[in-house]
């Protein structure tokens, strides 16, 4: 044991005495060892010393950190493809503001032109020449029929919508992610049981044949006990594939492979305080209805965009051109114009009138789908509330059946060694209890599960309602950086 066998017999006595005289909180093992063993005091502070230091990896237990769901939660939020795809989508629906501005700018342009010319005449006389010039344009739109205005208003509305796709995004991650640590430790819970259960049933077989052999048992106990630990070792396998598709997952969605997990409590400081405080929240402030309320705005606004069509559009045209050599003399000319368009449309062959009728159409659809968006939330709402309360009661319930399962098979097993019951008996009891471990497991799986799905179904399942030790990533800040941009070809991340 340890290094304390080196020592010499006449030291090992002072060891156990000095240990309780000075430090009776470390050495307690050795103190009572020493009791035990009858040793007197002695004096030799070295040898206790060294014998402190041998034996001290004995008792220090390693430090292994477990990784909370918060952790777990915070690694989602940081790397997960899934959601950093939905917030590249997020800036890509900013550039549609600064395109939409675009309308109330000029729009300018440069041409060129060089060319070749030979003339002849029936008296003999010929004339080769290159004409070339450049100029610029410059037309700036007076006004549009307000489309630009209302295009800038719907873009805008579209910010809004995929803002609000993207909070619904992260509360899916994160609600996933929730689920995916979760079900890793059910399923290490669930191989643990079966394993156990394996080893409960093989021993059975081996007592069956004991009891066979003594006469005390049948071939039939031995063979009931024999199909149950095969069908056991076929669930073991099953479980093992259920734990690998739960481990892909983690970290699938998580982005890193679980360690060391430990059971977590469901939210519960984010539970709404009742179900109809529940149902207020998620159908006012649910992520998918407020995009579905943005969808109305931007499909209003393009309703009155495609009624600018029929109004008249006013710009401002400016030219400028220089022409050299134009009549093979040499020549130089400049020409320079500012002129006011006015262009009314008449008739346009009924495109305009059915890009209205379209519009109008799916502004329709998108106030139905605001009452769809409702519709799903609160069934989501009572979905969640349902499952939490079920999961409570049958934790409780469980948690009972459990302890009584245990104490029937305990009392199974004796009664069968006594010829009060049969084998098949003990084998039932063990299968109830099983039982009754898996619906417990599943209980407490629910418990989380639902809390989380609660949490995001009044839609308060983000980075900052959990409080999770990240940096929150701010929408808005792309935005601001391109919303009045006039020209560039980086993005604000410099790609």
């Amino acid at each position: 044991m340890c290094n304390i066998l080196q020592l010499t017999s006449n030291r090992l006595p002072f060891v156990f005495d000095r240990c309780v005289g000075q430090q009776p909180w470390k050495c307690g093992i050795l103190a009572s060892l020493g009791n035990f063993m009858g040793f007197k005091r002695v004096k030799t502070r070295r040898t206790a010393t060294l014998l402190a230091f041998l034996c001290a990896p004995m008792f220090v237990a390693p430090q292994v950190q477990a990784e909370s769901i918060t952790n777990a939660l915070a690694s989602a939020y940081r790397s997960n493809s899934q959601l950093n795809a939905q917030r590249a989508s997020t800036r890509a629906v900013d550039e549609g503001v600064a395109r939409a501005k675009s309308g109330y700018r000029p729009q300018i342009t440069g041409d060129a032109d060089f060319g070749a010319i030979s003339s002849s005449s029936n008296r003999g006389g010929s004339n080769d020449f290159n004409p070339y010039g450049y100029g610029i344009t410059i037309v700036q739109p007076l006004f549009d029929g307000f489309q630009t205005l209302n295009n800038v208003a719907a873009a805008k509305a579209q910010v809004g919508a995929s803002r609000e796709q993207l909070r619904n995004t992260e509360q899916t991650v994160l609600q996933n992610a929730a689920s995916a640590y979760v079900d890793v430790l059910v399923s290490q819970e669930l191989l643990s049981i079966r394993r156990q259960n394996r080893l409960f049933l093989a021993e059975q077989v081996r007592s069956s044949n004991a009891r066979l052999e003594v006469g005390e048992g049948t071939r039939t106990d031995v063979a009931q006990s024999q199909a149950r630990e095969a069908g056991a070792r076929a669930l073991i396998s099953s479980a093992e594939a259920d734990l690998a598709a739960a481990r892909a997952t983690y970290f699938q969605v998580i982005g890193r492979q679980p360690s060391n997990l430990r059971f977590p409590k469901g939210p519960t400081r984010l539970y709404p305080r009742n179900l109809t405080a529940a149902l207020e929240q998620g159908i006012g402030q649910h992520p998918a209805v407020r995009q579905a309320q943005y969808g109305v705005d931007a499909a209003l606004f393009n309703v009155k965009v495609q009624q600018g069509t029929f109004l008249p559009t006013v710009s401002l045209r400016g030219n400028a051109q220089s022409r050299f050599n134009s009549g093979g003399d040499g020549s130089r000319s400049q020409q320079s114009s500012a002129t006011v368009n006015l262009s009314v449309p008449i008739y346009q062959g009924g495109a305009a009138s059915a890009n209205v009728r379209e519009a109008k159409e799916l502004l329709a659809q998108s106030r139905i789908q605001v009452n769809q968006a409702r519709d799903q939330v609160r069934a989501a709402i009572l979905s969640a509330w349902a499952a939490i309360e079920a999961a409570r009661s049958n934790v409780s319930a469980n948690n009972t059946a459990v302890r009584a399962a245990r104490l029937a098979l305990s009392g199974a097993i004796e009664e069968r060694n006594v010829g009060q019951l049969t084998q098949l008996d003990v084998l039932n009891a063990q299968s109830t209890l099983l039982d009754s471990q898996i619906q417990l497991l599943t209980a407490r799986r629910t418990q989380v599960v639902a809390g989380y799905a609660l949490v995001a179904s009044v839609g308060n399942l983000n980075s900052a309602k959990l409080r999770l030790a990240v940096r929150h990533y701010e929408p808005k800040e792309h935005y601001e950086a391109v919303k009045d941009k006039w020209y560039g070809l980086r993005t604000p991340s410099n790609r």
